[in-house]
């Protein structure tokens, strides 16, 4: 049990990493895949586990996300996605919790069934993530602001991109109105900034995070 149990109505960031640093997201159909299964696991009552909904959808010869976008809608959530970036390595995701047990039940849930798709895939088998979920309250706006930033900026800290909009596997670009459907996240209610005036916050601490970075690698090294 955790020692602080997460509250209905509070906003949370949760963080996972793989096991010793190892690469899980290999290709663009792998980050998808976590992508669907973040979206699919926001609800808690399901007729099957995604596998089985993908198996069905993919023989009706169906849009995946037209049919997934459907099935959400007349379901009841357990959490909202605030903002999200899915890393080689590691996931951060704000969820805001809208029902008890809600966050714990949802990120299980794509934690477990990211797992077998993978191990299944690569003919593995064992864990696939360091350990339980970690979680960190997120107690004002100004700090989902701030927090919303660091994520985003991941990928450029990282030096995978140079720019965080061109990150295909994060919620940045839908922060700036210009992701294409599907859109994952319901931020407006809990983050109030013009897409422009977002991107500029982001987009100047570019060199700063990158920096603060190389200097706790120095020191960790």
């Amino acid at each position: 049990m955790r020692q602080h149990p997460l509250v209905t109505g509070e906003i949370y960031h949760i963080f996972n990493k793989s096991i010793a640093g190892f690469t899980i997201f290999n290709t663009n159909w792998e980050y998808q895949r976590i992508l669907t299964t973040v979206r699919y696991y926001m609800i808690g009552k399901h007729s099957s586990c995604l596998a089985r909904f993908l198996e069905l959808n993919e023989t009706n010869n169906s849009d995946i996300n037209i049919v997934l976008g459907d099935y959400l809608r007349q379901k009841a959530k357990i959490v909202d996605i605030i903002a999200y970036c899915i890393m080689p390595t590691h996931i951060h995701l704000i969820f805001k919790q809208l029902e008890d047990n809600g966050i714990s039940r949802s990120v299980n849930n794509i934690l477990n069934s990211y797992t077998r798709y993978f191990n299944t895939k690569h003919k593995r088998k064992g864990p696939l993530w360091e350990s339980r979920f970690k979680s960190k309250l997120v107690e004002n706006e100004e700090q989902l602001l701030h927090l919303s930033r660091y994520i985003h900026l991941n990928p450029v800290t990282a030096f995978l991109v140079d720019k965080p909009e061109l990150w295909r596997y994060s919620s940045y670009r839908e922060y700036l109105g210009i992701e294409e459907t599907p859109r994952y996240c319901h931020f407006n209610s809990h983050i109030n900034v013009l897409p422009g005036n977002y991107k500029k916050f982001t987009e100047d601490r570019i060199s700063y995070q990158r920096e603060l970075t190389r200097i706790k690698d120095l020191f960790i090294e």
